[in-house]
This record gives structure tokens, sequence and C-alpha cells, in this order.
């Protein structure tokens, strides 16, 4: 399971008020911000990604389009979407420098510093309350929501600094999309206009044929097509686990996100379903980069390039005990303690 957002407070607090405020000082131009502060909404726990609306729609057809939303797409109508479409963004670097972290008191990571390729799938892996959920949130600066969370450090997208001044806390979000571990459509909404509510919340405006072409291609990218492509006008909350859980990876791409940061996303479901996302993953790498937290190394072993494994050990706040290259983490890693935990011994 996932890291709660909030440490009990029973847990130590580490280290003194003094030392950490001074740290949090000098490195963090978020430090002490509290939710709802920001002048950019609220954002709900959905996951809405990414800088601009494009859709590719070169491997769709006006016959498979005619089907979407009950409406008769003819030729002319799809033809009139394909200008608008864009070229693939490529997928974006992402970077995290000497971030430390911070619930009131309670310091819960510490100089954690990691970089996640572009097009790659980066596993954080390591036993609860070790930070994973809360780095992951970090990331695309969810962390903040919390009233009690500060931080220091820098997170870059391809050298931007997210959590710059002049950089929009939406636009971060955009850019940086969140899949959940908990599946989380709008159940009452429609398959179809779950696709799309996220170029609603992100304020993108786009044609009825333009949406057309972005719900196939976005169920298309998260394996869904095939099975709802004649349920579209049914509730999403009628789904199965996995489909709702693959339903939120479509809505996440509708606004083509750079990175897709996945915290869990496979823990509530069957093996079936999990092989599925995995799949999904693989595909999606591709076009996106991704960012996952798992507890399952097999899972880590089969679908991330990269591991970095956190630890929080003696009432220390979680930091990085070794990242690199997955094979090599499970093969052979330098730390002991890596070792154990990869190997079931402790965790």
């Amino acid at each position: 399971m996932s890291e709660d957002v909030e440490p009990s407070a029973t847990e130590p607090v580490v280290p003194a008020r003094a030392a950490h405020r001074a740290q949090r000082g000098q490195a963090s131009r978020f430090l002490g911000r509290k939710a709802g502060r920001d002048p950019q909404p609220t954002v709900t726990p959905s996951p809405l990604s990414s800088a601009s609306y494009t859709v590719s729609a070169d491997s769709v057809g006006a016959s498979s389009v005619s089907v979407l939303g009950g409406a008769a797409a003819t030729a002319e109508r799809f033809a009139d979407a394909q200008p608008r479409a864009a070229t693939l963004i490529p997928p974006s670097q992402l970077e995290a420098r000497s971030i430390s972290a911070w619930f009131g008191d309670h310091q819960v990571l510490h100089d954690v510093s990691l970089q996640m390729p572009a097009g790659q799938v980066t596993a954080l892996i390591g036993p609860s309350g070790c930070g994973k959920s809360t780095f992951l949130r970090i990331l695309n600066r969810m962390h903040e929501l919390v009233p009690s969370a500060s931080l220091a450090g820098e997170v870059r997208l391809d050298d931007d600094d997210i959590y710059d001044a002049g950089h929009r806390l939406v636009d971060a979000r955009k850019k940086i999309g969140m899949v959940f571990q908990k599946p989380n459509p709008f159940p009452a909404m429609s398959i179809y206009d779950n696709v799309v509510a996220g170029l609603t919340l992100a304020g993108i405006r786009a044609s009825r044929s333009e949406k057309d072409v972005l719900v196939e291609t976005c169920l298309t990218k998260a394996g869904l097509w095939r099975e709802l492509k004649d349920r579209l006008r049914a509730p999403g909350g009628g789904l199965s686990g996995g489909q709702q859980q693959r339903l939120c990876i479509a809505r996440s791409l509708a606004v083509k996100p750079r990175v897709l940061l996945m915290d869990e996303p496979c823990s509530a479901l069957d093996p079936t379903s999990t092989r599925v996302i995995e799949e999904t993953m693989s595909e999606l790498a591709r076009e996106v980069t991704i960012v996952i937290v798992t507890h399952n190394m097999q899972q880590a072993q089969r679908v991330s390039q990269q591991c970095a494994f956190f630890l929080a050990s003696q009432g220390q706040p979680g930091h990085i005990v070794e990242h690199g290259d997955t094979d090599a983490m499970f093969a052979s890693p330098i730390d002991p303690r890596t070792f154990d935990y990869v190997n079931g011994r402790f965790g």
C-alpha cells in the first residue's frame, strides 16, 4: 500500500525544528506554501496532464470514428479534424535535485536526487513508509495540497523548474499526469465523456470530430478500444476494476502528458488486469516518460528500465539507497540492503 499522505503524530520528529527550517530556507521557493494559497484552482484528484491538445489521427479511419458518441461521423468531419492534429510531442526527462520534504516538523525525505530518463519506465521500490509516494506527489506539485507540507529542492522537466515562481501550478499538472492506486473515473459520466473530461478541466477547446478522434486514440493506447467501442455511452463506473484503471490512463493521455506518474496502479487488480496494465505501460513508454511506485518486485523487473530503492530506517527520513539499471539492481546490487530487499528478506 502507498504511504499515508499525513504521517502519524506518534512518529519521531527529526531533525530539530530550527535545523531543518534553516535547510529548507536555503533551497526552496515553495517552502511553507499551504494548500489553497496558489492562485490556480485546486485540481481534483484525477489524472490530468499535458502542455497542449494534440491528436495523432494517422491510424483512425472515418468508419471507426462514426461509432463514437452515437454520431454519424462522415469522412468530411474526420478530414476536418486532421489538419489540427499535431506531430507527436516527444517524452521529457524528469529530474529531482536534492529533494527534502516535511509534514509539519516531521521530515519524510532527505536529499533525494534522481534522473528519470525520457521514454523510459522508472520504478520506485522500497518498504512502506519510506517516502516513495510522497516523492511521486512532489513530482507534479501535489505534495503542496497538504496544509502542513513543505519541501526543499528542485524538480526539473527538461531543465524547466516546475517550482519556479513563474511556473503555473496548472501547467505543471498538465505536463505531468497522475494515475492513482484506486481507479477514480467519474462514475456517472459516460466512457466517452470520461476520456474528454480532461480537456474541459484543462481549459482546452476541441470540436466534436476532434473529440471523436481523441477518444478512439486514447482508448486504443490504453488497450480499451476493442472492448468498449460499442459501449461509449455506458457509465464509466460500470466497468471492471482493471477497465476503470485503464480508463483513467486514457483520460490522462487525452491532454498529452510528457510524464505519467503511477502510484501502485495494479495493487487492487487481479493478475489478468495487472498484465494488461503492464502491457499498456510498455507501449506508452514509447511516447511518455513513466514513473511508477510498486511493491511488486516482479512487476518492477518486468516493466522498468531503471529502479530507485528508497529506505527509511531507525527513525530517519526516507532516502535513496541505490538506483540504476533495473537488471543490474536485481542481479548484482551494490548495497547489501538492496540485495536483501529485492530478494524478499525484509519489507
